[in-house]
């Protein structure tokens, strides 16, 4: 999978990055925690500059989270959640899910958007509450452009330090970022596999609460 990557970082420069980015935000084929060190790797064997690598990263991540924004605004949360409740098992998203979103954002407003880029179960849904609660698009795509800027500096620079060291990891690179998508290929099987499960403890709970 590393070989993917670095081809369409090969063939398409910045702009693949980029793509790879936007492609994560709307459905994680490629998680952001393979593409921006392996791009900061890149970065560190003189391919493109680590500056154009993180800004390649930031634009694609804030186009990404666009469409959910858009959403939440024109869905609403009810519409939303039946969706989720239809095709939620290849999307591995439940209306808990959610639920789940729009807490954090309840709980702390224009904030949860910059602070949710940070974490990994809440950077892409933070947006469908963003979209709901009718945040003004210009607050959105600041905030989130801070955050996804931190998070892909922060990813590319751990690629572009241990891309100074290329003749001590060279042969480690191909086998870790395998073993990363492995992981989360065998996660989102597990998810597709038990949400009948999880989902319908979800929706009996609702029902012994009202």
């Amino acid at each position: 999978m590393d070989v993917f990557v670095k081809t369409m970082m090969d063939s398409f420069g910045p702009f693949g990055i980029a793509l790879l980015m936007l492609l994560e935000n709307i459905f994680p084929p490629i998680p952001s925690e393979l593409i921006m060190p392996l791009a900061g790797y890149e970065a560190a064997a003189g391919r493109m500059s680590i500056v154009t690598v993180i800004l390649a990263g930031t634009i694609g991540s804030l186009a990404g989270v666009v469409p959910w924004y858009y959403a939440g605004r024109f869905m609403g949360e009810a519409r939303l959640k039946r969706l989720a409740d239809r095709h939620g098992r290849w999307m591995t998203l439940s209306p808990g899910d959610v639920d789940v979103a729009n807490a954090w954002f309840r709980r702390h407003g224009v904030m949860a958007v910059l602070f949710g880029r940070l974490v990994p179960t809440v950077r892409t849904l933070i947006s469908v509450p963003a979209g709901i609660a009718c945040m003004p698009i210009g607050t959105f795509l600041i905030f989130s452009a801070i955050g996804s800027a931190i998070w892909t500096s922060l990813l590319a620079l751990a690629g572009y330090l241990l891309g100074q060291n290329y003749d001590a990891v060279e042969g480690y690179v191909g086998p870790v970022s395998n073993a990363v998508l492995a992981v989360i290929v065998l996660f989102y099987i597990y998810r597709v596999v038990t949400f009948e499960r999880s989902h319908a403890a979800e929706f009996n709970r609702d029902d012994r609460e009202a």
